[in-house]
């Protein structure tokens, strides 16, 4: 069995920088496809911000400019 490619995209433009981290519980390291897990939990977790200058035509506070 393969492992599944994940990818997390944001639409628009501007750089950014991001992180994400999860947390599970009741799960080993590496799960096994076609086990049983019961009583499993995952949080994950994604923020990101915007580190560039704001685009042409747009005020700090993301609304057209004046």
């Amino acid at each position: 069995m393969e492992e599944p490619r994940t990818a997390v995209r944001f639409p628009g433009t501007g750089r950014r920088t991001s992180t994400s981290r999860s947390e599970r519980t009741n799960l080993p390291g590496e799960v096994v496809a076609g086990e049983d897990y019961r009583d499993a939990l995952i949080v994950y977790r994604l923020a990101t911000r915007l580190t560039g200058q704001p685009e042409d035509g747009r005020d700090d506070a993301g609304g057209a400019a004046a």
